[in-house]
């Protein structure tokens, strides 16, 4: 087979900031090309260049032998190039059918949509890539995993040679993601060409055939998959040895803090997402909560937060120090001490407009240390999100001027960590997904920060879909299946079992599924 994508002194300039440098890249037909590097090392703009998203400020793309400058998603498509980007294309009121045809429906004005005929093309390429999927059936209703899928039946619907996958594991099950990878080698076996970006190391090594590692805007290097290890790439990455999983000393927890008895949540619908579900989490520990998303961690975070929609039903008890939580506020919850990341930053934590600095200032913009006067202190601001920046290596030129859409995912996080890690009088810690969309570098940083936590006397409570970081981290671990804990590992068991990492992982599979 040929090259399918060629690039030659590719640059990408905005303003005088370089998000892509003289970059040259060759990606082989029918192979799994996989893109590394740290958050803001330049991988989503190349690859929206591939797909006519931007433009190249210099250089030259070529697509399967032809020197092509596309101007938008739309050629891109044409020449036979699509994307599943990190937060899903898909309307959710619409069936899989209408959202698969969607600017594609090949109709004239005032005629039916070919939905028939759709349905058998879908049913088709279904069956032929083992993607299954009711046609009929509504977006909506579908899980993230069925949902990945619907996205790639529109690429294949659209006669696609060349797909771009965006963090395509992010949000998916530990069995999704195996499902994806034997789709993604289905595809390349049949000719087709996949592009996967990915901060997940584990996964580059399992699944790709090359792989490109870019720092700072520039390719620094491209190998086999099969001849590198994984702290080889992440050394080639950040440019320094990286530590995998970090130290955590053995826990000495003191009072409980949080403690929840027999929580029972039913949405405004009635659907009970939450069922008799008890825990505590004490000072100087860190409560784990491992499971497949969907089982009710969402609700626990509502109810945790204040955030449950309006005629939703909470009982049983929730309280911190003794206090309850239940029925507060999140400005109330928060003064009583605790802090929280929440697990879709977009919705909850962050505001794309503002810059960086106002957004590490949201929430503690009434602290005193923050104000002088009638007004706000700006030197204490400015030194407050220097330190911020500087602490967890936040990847920004002008923080009191940029908005934070200007920054990647993983740096959109790390800002949402810094503000929340950081507020003082804190005595419980609710951690969700604390490294999703997070570089390998980052993720170490982020990590050691918890356990500095952890180590200061803060109860912590993480949930992460990860299972690699709750074992890393956890003191003690809760299996959450169906709504309530169905299996918790004690702190010597989890001391006991941390090192044999991926029987563990198997064990804790076992109670979550």
């Amino acid at each position: 087979m040929g090259v399918a994508v060629r690039l030659s002194g590719v640059s990408k300039m905005f303003g005088s900031f370089a998000a892509n440098n003289n970059i040259s890249l060759s990606v082989e037909e029918g192979t799994i090309h996989a893109l590394v590097g740290e958050n803001g090392a330049g991988k989503s703009t190349l690859t929206k260049i591939i797909y006519g998203m931007h433009q190249p400020t210099s250089g030259e793309v070529v697509i399967l032998g032809k020197s092509l400058r596309l101007s938008s998603p739309r050629e891109a498509i044409k020449a036979g190039i699509g994307m599943v980007h990190q937060h899903f294309m898909l309307v959710p009121e619409l069936s899989v059918a209408e959202n698969i045809i969607l600017g594609h429906e090949q109709t004239g004005l005032f005629r039916s949509l070919p939905l028939k005929k759709a349905n058998a093309l879908i049913l088709k390429d279904a069956e032929t890539y083992r993607l299954a999927v009711d046609p009929d059936a509504l977006v909506a209703n579908l899980s993230i995993g069925e949902q990945q899928r619907v996205e790639i039946l529109k690429l294949l619907f659209r006669h696609a040679s060349i797909m771009i996958f965006d963090e395509p594991t992010a949000v998916l099950t530990p069995s999704e993601t195996e499902r994806l990878f034997a789709t993604l080698r289905s595809l390349c076996r049949k000719g087709k060409t996949v592009i996967l970006i990915t901060h997940k190391l584990d996964e580059v090594l399992a699944v790709a055939d090359m792989v490109s590692v870019m720092r700072k805007g520039e390719i620094v290097g491209t190998v086999p998959a099969s001849s590198v290890t994984k702290p080889e790439l992440a050394r080639m990455m950040v440019g320094r040895n990286v530590l995998l999983r970090v130290t955590n000393p053995p826990a000495s927890p003191g009072e409980t803090m949080l403690n929840i008895k027999r929580l029972r949540f039913c949405t405004p619908q009635g659907e009970e997402r939450l069922h008799d579900l008890t825990l505590t989490v004490r000072a100087g520990e860190i409560y784990g909560i491992a499971g497949v998303e969907g089982n009710g961690q969402s609700e626990l975070l509502q109810a945790l937060w204040g955030l449950a929609p309006e005629g939703s039903l909470i009982s049983g008890e929730v309280t911190l120090k003794g206090e309850s939580i239940i029925g507060k506020k999140p400005a109330k919850i928060a003064l009583m001490g605790i802090s929280h990341t929440p697990e879709n930053r977009l919705r909850h934590g962050v505001i794309l407009e503002y810059t960086i600095a106002e957004n590490l200032l949201f929430g503690r913009h009434r602290e005193a240390a923050f104000h002088q006067g009638i007004g706000f202190n700006s030197h204490s601001i400015k030194s407050y999100t220097a330190a911020m920046i500087a602490d967890f290596a936040i990847r920004c030129s002008s923080p009191e001027h940029q908005p934070l859409s200007t920054l990647s995912g993983g740096n959109q996080q790390k800002v949402v960590l810094a503000r929340e890690l950081n507020r003082p009088g804190i005595s419980l810690l609710i951690l969700a997904q604390p490294s999703r969309g997070v570089d390998i570098g980052s993720i170490e940083i982020i990590h050691n920060k918890i356990i500095e936590a952890r180590k200061s006397g803060m109860a912590i409570l993480l949930l992460s879909s990860e299972l690699e970081e709750i074992i890393a981290l956890s003191t003690r671990i809760g299996c959450l299946y169906k709504g309530s804990i169905r299996h918790e590992f004690g702190q010597e068991e989890v001391a006991l079992k941390r090192e044999a990492e991926h029987e563990f992982e198997k064990e804790i599979g076992l109670h979550i599924t």
